[in-house]
């Protein structure tokens, strides 16, 4: 068995390490053939085929359009009890620059964002439970397609997610390269902010660049509106409160046409906040921003206000009792109860909506060379293959433990 470079502790830990090997090739197989959201076609067939010789006792296939979930039951079931452990599948749009012999076979997709490992590691621990089934009750494994901006959860829950699998509970993770390997991470509370995209058309007058008075500058009022956004959080937003507006591209006009104004342009960007109240309160302030700034240079400013991903909230009961579970894995000095939010966002926010249930962090730095997620570098670490799976597992039999005699 091979020795990892951190300490857990559990019967579900320890056989998971045995089969860390082949954990490792399956995740490595995801890797070299990553799929964008609701094309997991190849994702799904591997998963769907490695439940199979789990010894998984139901698998059902293309809940939300690629969707997998597999049910185990207990040794008993007479607690009628469901715990749900979610990991999405999806890769993302970006060229792979890593040098690894399980590179992206794929033009311009990689798994920038490790959810190659979040499957293995489901993967894992469903074939730990399979073939212990020490728990009383029955385990959902939901390995969901579409996170990354194409709300693959909430298709599977349109879809009928839990009315066909009732959980109780749901729990997800993801790699967190900035914590140390070893370590986990939540928080009962606030985990991911939500992410809303906004769109902002500018259209006035275009004309020569020699003659700007007989224009309606778009390119001018960009400036001023981009400016004047930044004002929001600083002077609208408590500063006890956490918001983002970021404004990420601009598009107005031709490189190679230097002296013509253009008669239009195009922002593009996004918010990221926690409360609701909050999120209300910006997207006002933008469209009153828009309209006036536009009024002020006589152009016109539409806002195109989308709110995406909710905030993924932690239940308290629910963070509570995963965190007591990482700490019976991990030692409860590796494991951070009051991690930090994130402004990023996440769609498990969705199923959060719906069930009680937390949403952890598990660590995966080395040393000081931390690539972070989303860059074309990154490579999930196989070490804590095993670590995740046990931790998913664990959640399964203390949530729903065998009785003692």
């Amino acid at each position: 068995m091979q020795r990892l470079p951190y300490s857990a502790s559990s019967r579900a830990f320890s056989h998971l390490a045995q089969i860390h090997p082949e954990l490792t090739a399956f995740r490595r197989d995801l890797h070299a053939n990553p799929e964008l959201g609701f094309e997991e076609k190849y994702t799904a067939a591997r998963v769907a085929e490695a439940l199979r010789l789990c010894g998984v006792d139901e698998i059902h296939q293309g809940i939300g359009k690629t969707g997998v979930v597999g049910v185990i039951h207990g040794k008993k079931h007479t607690s009628r009890r469901m715990i749900g452990l979610r990991a999405d599948m999806d890769a993302l749009p970006i060229a792979e620059q890593g040098n690894c012999s399980w590179k992206s076979g794929k033009q311009g997709l990689m798994h920038a964002c490790g959810h190659d490992g979040h499957t293995a590691m489901l993967v894992g621990a469903a074939r730990y439970l399979a073939e212990t089934r020490n728990f009383d009750g029955s385990a959902v494994l939901i390995f969901q397609p579409g996170e990354e901006g194409y709300a693959g959860a909430r298709e599977m829950i349109q879809d009928g997610l839990f009315e066909q699998f009732p959980v109780e509970s749901v729990y997800a993770m993801h790699n967190w390269p900035a914590m140390r390997q070893g370590t986990i991470g939540i928080n009962p509370g606030a985990m991911m902010a939500a992410a809303d995209r906004i769109q902002i058309n500018v259209t006035g007058k275009g004309g020569h660049g020699a003659h700007p008075y007989q224009t309606n500058d778009v390119v001018l009022a960009s400036a001023h509106l981009i400016t004047a956004i930044q004002s929001i959080v600083s002077r609208n937003v408590r500063a006890i409160d956490a918001a983002v507006v970021s404004i990420c591209a601009v598009q107005s006009g031709d490189l190679g046409a230097f002296s013509v104004t253009p008669g239009s342009a195009t922002l593009v960007g996004t918010v990221r906040t926690f409360n609701p109240d909050v999120q209300g309160l910006v997207e006002r302030r933008l469209g009153e921003l828009c309209q006036a700034v536009g009024l002020a240079f006589g152009v016109t400013a539409q806002l195109q206000y989308e709110r995406s991903y909710p905030a993924t909230i932690n239940t308290p009961d629910e963070a509570l009792f995963a965190g007591d579970v990482a700490a019976e894995l991990v030692g409860e000095a590796q494991v951070v109860r009051n991690m930090d939010p994130s402004m990023g966002a996440e769609d498990f926010s969705f199923m959060l909506q719906h069930k009680p249930g937390a949403y952890l962090r598990l660590g995966q730095a080395v040393g000081d060379d931390i690539i972070p997620l989303h860059n074309n570098r990154y490579d999930f670490n196989d070490d804590v293959l095993p670590l995740g799976a046990a931790l998913h597992a664990g959640i399964v039999e203390r949530g729903m433990p065998l009785a003692t005699v």
